[in-house]
């Protein structure tokens, strides 16, 4: 259902609207909704080019609406069609919040959200796809991160949809425990860690001073959440990016002012802190992030379990580390948005059914053309379990670069998008 059509400056956006259902395994069962931005060129209002679907990262995360014709998007438009997904739970699709399920059970909580992962994201897309092309017409996808995941299991699950997939640091892990992924990525997070303090030796002192504070004051955030040393500590999933060494390092600079009765936090930073801090308005992010890499086996707090084993990221360090791409179950004692949905986390963390996300046989004789851009450095998606992915894949056509950090879409869309048709076009 098309639900509203306007126009940006070189763009027409319309809007849809599509029910599916929860479980797609019962299609007569509850339904939800799931929201998608068709993008085309101003001067093509009645374009009939093939689609390219976007799949955001995260989990849990909603695609930024468009602001103006750019980027990836601008180099996409000169041949496709550009659909926006915001994946289910997310944006103006059906939202998933502690508001949405505080009315029921955790059991019945937990239950709900097991349907949130890459394989009813994926087959969201395939119900969409019949409903725009109907059966025998295919499209290409474009997966960021997380949105990468659920390519690789789009080729596994239904390759029959797909002209061609791109993948932009996302080139998950295809068997293995969430332990390995944790175990790799912490020894990329002490590495950041050490490059922060090499850039801002200063940052030391001044972050121990925060943590000395956090200890022996009571800190509230504006949206209600206990700043805690742990809490505080979680600033550092945002290194993997490009300039946020700058942006953490500048955001420290505001921590102190003289109040009233001497040194406090502003709330410049506290507002900061919470900006940056994704839990609670991404709530899927914090509950299924480590159900991402569940196949048969439960995660049972994995990065929890493998961080308390490591000196470096125990709060007593000094100068303190912060950690990365890492969620714990202390969240949900410790956020107040996270709160009612404490017990249906512990019950997915301890779901060890998940089904397959991955078939080996189908991935081996892939027919899909593919390409895929594997950042060198990546802190979130660990290189050498992506080329492994790589290698098991076939057709699939790797671009191996230092030059970007794992944001490298929205920092050089165009270029990076450019490189990976090249790719699969034999041009490159």
């Amino acid at each position: 259902m098309r639900i509203s059509t306007h126009r940006h400056p070189g763009l027409i956006v319309h809007s849809h609207r599509f029910q599916v259902p929860l479980n797609h395994s019962v299609p007569d069962g509850d339904k939800i909704a799931v929201f998608a931005r068709e993008l085309l060129p101003a001067n093509k209002p009645d374009s009939t080019d093939p689609y390219i679907v976007y799949l955001q990262g995260g989990p849990g995360f909603a695609c930024r609406p468009p602001i103006s014709k750019a980027g990836w998007i601008k180099q996409a438009l000169k041949r496709y069609r550009v659909l926006l997904l915001d994946q289910r739970g997310t944006g103006q699709s059906t939202p998933v919040c502690d508001r949405t399920l505080i009315h029921l059970p955790p059991q019945e909580q937990a239950s709900y959200l097991q349907f949130f992962r890459a394989d009813s994201i994926v087959k969201d897309a395939e119900w969409i796809r019949r409903i725009l092309l109907g059966e025998k017409e295919k499209w290409t996808i474009i997966g960021q991160s997380f949105g990468g995941f659920c390519a690789v299991h789009y080729l596994s699950a239904a390759p029959e949809g797909l002209a061609a997939v791109m993948i932009t640091g996302g080139l998950p892990p295809l068997q293995g425990h969430a332990d390995l992924v944790y175990q790799a990525t912490s020894r990329r997070v002490v590495k950041r860690n050490e490059r922060f303090y090499r850039r801002y030796p200063e940052d030391k002192a001044l972050v121990q001073r925060i943590v000395s504070y956090l200890d022996d004051n009571e800190v509230t955030l504006p949206g209600g959440t206990k700043l805690t040393p742990r809490v505080f500590q979680q600033l550092g999933m945002r290194f993997g990016m490009s300039s946020a060494f700058e942006d953490i390092h500048y955001l420290l600079q505001t921590a102190f002012l003289n109040g009233p009765s001497g040194p406090e936090l502003s709330y410049r930073f506290l507002r900061g802190m919470q900006n940056r801090l994704p839990f609670e308005t991404n709530p899927i992010y914090a509950i299924l992030h480590e159900a991402i890499y569940c196949q048969g086996e439960a995660s049972k707090w994995s990065a929890h379990r493998v961080t308390n084993q490591l000196a470096d990221f125990q709060l007593h360090r000094q100068p303190l580390f912060f950690t990365g791409e890492m969620v714990y179950p202390w969240m949900f004692d410790d956020y107040v948005h996270l709160r009612p949905l404490a017990a249906a986390a512990h019950l997915i963390a301890q779901k060890n059914d998940w089904p397959m996300l991955y078939d080996m046989d189908v991935l081996r004789t892939n027919e899909v053309p593919c390409a895929a851009v594997v950042y060198y450095d990546d802190m979130y998606v660990e290189r050498g379990f992506s080329m492994e992915t790589a290698d098991s894949i076939q057709n699939m056509r790797v671009w191996v670069t230092s030059e970007y950090d794992h944001n490298g879409l929205s920092v050089n869309g165009s270029g990076i998008f450019d490189h990976l048709s090249d790719l699969l076009s034999g041009e490159r």
